[in-house]
Formats: C-alpha cells, sequence, structure tokens
C-alpha cells in the first residue's frame, strides 16, 4: 500500500474499504424500495426517528440521523410539503419548535418500517443471526472509539512532518 509501512495503519485501511462496501452494497439493495415511496434514506431515518423517539428539535433529530442542521431544515422542509411531519412550539418553552409526525405520516411510516426492516435483513441475510450480534457490538465499539479519537487536519499535518 503506497506510503503505509505500519502494518496496523494498512489493516484499518483495508477493514475500513471492507465496511465502506458493504455499506454501500446494501444501501443499494434496500434504496429502491425506498425511491419507489419518495423517500430518501434520511428523510425515512427522519421518520422512523419520530415514530420510535417521539417529537424532537432540529438539533435532537440531527444528531440521531447524523445530519447537519442545514441539510435538518431542508428535509424536514420536503416532509413538511408532503404534510407528514409538522413543526409545533414546545409548550414548555416557545421558543422551542419541535418536529412531529403528521397523522398521514404516521400511517405512511408505521406502514413502510416493518417492510422496510425486512429489506435490511434480506440484504444482510449473508450472515447468521449470532454474526450480526456480534457484527453489531464490533461496529458500536468502533464507532465509540472513533467519535473521541482526535483526527482531521491536524493528524495529516503530523503524518507528513514524519514523512
Amino acid at each position: 500500500m503506497y506510503g503505509v509501512v505500519d502494518p496496523a495503519v494498512e489493516e484499518a485501511v483495508r477493514a475500513y474499504v471492507k465496511l465502506m462496501r458493504a455499506s454501500r452494497a446494501v444501501l443499494a439493495r434496500i434504496e429502491p424500495a425506498l425511491a419507489a415511496c419518495g423517500l430518501t434514506p434520511t428523510q425515512l431515518g427522519v421518520l422512523e426517528t419520530l415514530l420510535h423517539k417521539g417529537a424532537m428539535t432540529h438539533r435532537e433529530l440531527g444528531r440521531k440521523v447524523l445530519t447537519s442542521a442545514g441539510n435538518m431544515t431542508d428535509l424536514v422542509d420536503k416532509l413538511e410539503r408532503r404534510n407528514l411531519v409538522r413543526r409545533v412550539r414546545d409548550a414548555a418553552d416557545r421558543r422551542a419548535v419541535r418536529v412531529e409526525l403528521t397523522d398521514p405520516g404516521r400511517a405512511m411510516i408505521q406502514e413502510l418500517f416493518p417492510r422496510h426492516a425486512m429489506d435490511i435483513a434480506r440484504a444482510m441475510a449473508g450472515l447468521p443471526p449470532e454474526d450480526l450480534r456480534h457484527l453489531g457490538e464490533l461496529l458500536r465499539a468502533l464507532g465509540m472509539a472513533a467519535a473521541r479519537a482526535d483526527g482531521g487536519c491536524a493528524s495529516l499535518e503530523e503524518g507528513s512532518a514524519e514523512s
């Protein structure tokens, strides 16, 4: 691998590539069914989060579906135009705006989510349940460790100084 002499770094890069390829393959299997419903995976994530967690602020939703504040505003605007969600002032704090499902939005996600879950299960059927459970544990640990790690341009600058 060009410019990499540390076997641990090479192994990390290889695992990363496999993770990205697997993720793209699973998404490629589930996105057509969502597109047929007129939804992106992130829009579905917003509806699913509101179904399971209840009304949330834009910021809370953004953290749950891993998207920026600007993108969350755009997502909510599009879902609101389709009458799937609405913005409501928080009764306890009138400065806060919460996003909640409308009746048509709730009906849509309640019908769609079980089918979506089955699509995911079919896309991931190459692994038995115990391996999926273990994969879930490993990915959670990886995500937690990555969230704690320093990174970004500073680490790139440090690497180039050593070269």
